[in-house]
């Protein structure tokens, strides 16, 4: 009797140890390089002439095996993300999250802000709150939300909120770097906040990633040469201009 149960306890430790062999499941790294295009790009030159500036295109990898759907289900909370307000602007100006996330949106101004998105993704509004204070939002459903001030007409900021925790952010060399990616089948997404909804959809594709690191190529996207940033309030109104050049608060 002895020696059966020392035999199943062997068994059920060999049984575990290939279950945590399963579970630690290897990764890679996926890089891409983003390369902005169209008349809107030359345009949009960074000094020394390094060419345009390539930042701020969200590159995301949706898994389409079940495993790595559970993986990316289960992925641990980590410490709030945060759009810091400071001198009159968002940092960052593109935020890419996992849906579910918190965003902390501490006011570094000396003075008001009132941050709002009544647009598509997410909506809110966060009031008025003063400097020193902060407020945060759940963002609970995928989408792309953009973000204003409904004092300041020159603020504005983008939370990208994806299905999936592979995801990144170009730099200005248009560089992404996407850790800790599990083999497997993705459907590669593309998002650019001067770019139009048909031409990042023609973006789209199915890539197979396997265990050693790897590179997606070049993105060409288009910029959309009618761009503007110009946006209403959170009344749909004009912004009205302060009473003099001065004036910071509301």
């Amino acid at each position: 009797m002895k020696r059966m149960i020392h035999v199943l306890g062997w068994l059920v430790c060999l049984m575990t140890c290939a279950n945590c062999a399963q579970g630690a499941q290897e990764t890679t790294t996926v890089s891409a390089d983003v390369a902005i295009t169209g008349a809107a790009a030359k345009n949009a030159k960074t000094g020394g002439g390094r060419g345009p500036d390539a930042s701020n295109v969200a590159v995301w990898l949706t898994p389409l095996d079940r495993g790595e759907a559970n993986a990316s289900a289960s992925t641990s909370k980590q410490k709030p993300p945060r759009l810091v307000q400071r001198n009159k602007t968002f940092d960052p100006h593109v935020l890419i999250i996992l849906v579910g996330t918190a965003v902390e949106f501490p006011n570094k101004d000396p003075f008001f802000h009132n941050i709002f998105s009544l647009y598509d993704g997410k909506r809110f509004d966060l009031g008025l709150y003063e400097a020193g204070s902060k407020r945060s939002v759940v963002f609970d459903r995928p989408g792309v939300s953009y973000l204003f001030c409904n004092i300041h007409a020159e603020m504005s900021a983008v939370v990208i909120a994806v299905e999936t925790p592979y995801f990144g952010l170009s730099d200005r060399a248009g560089h992404v770097v996407i850790s800790d990616v599990p083999a497997g089948r993705y459907r590669v997404n593309v998002w650019y906040e001067r770019s139009v909804p048909e031409a990042l959809n023609a973006l789209t594709r199915t890539v197979t990633i396997s265990n050693s690191p790897q590179n997606l190529g070049q993105i060409h996207v288009p910029a959309n040469p009618d761009f503007t940033a110009a946006h209403k309030n959170k009344y749909g109104l004009d912004y009205v201009p302060p009473p003099n050049p001065d004036y910071d608060h509301p």
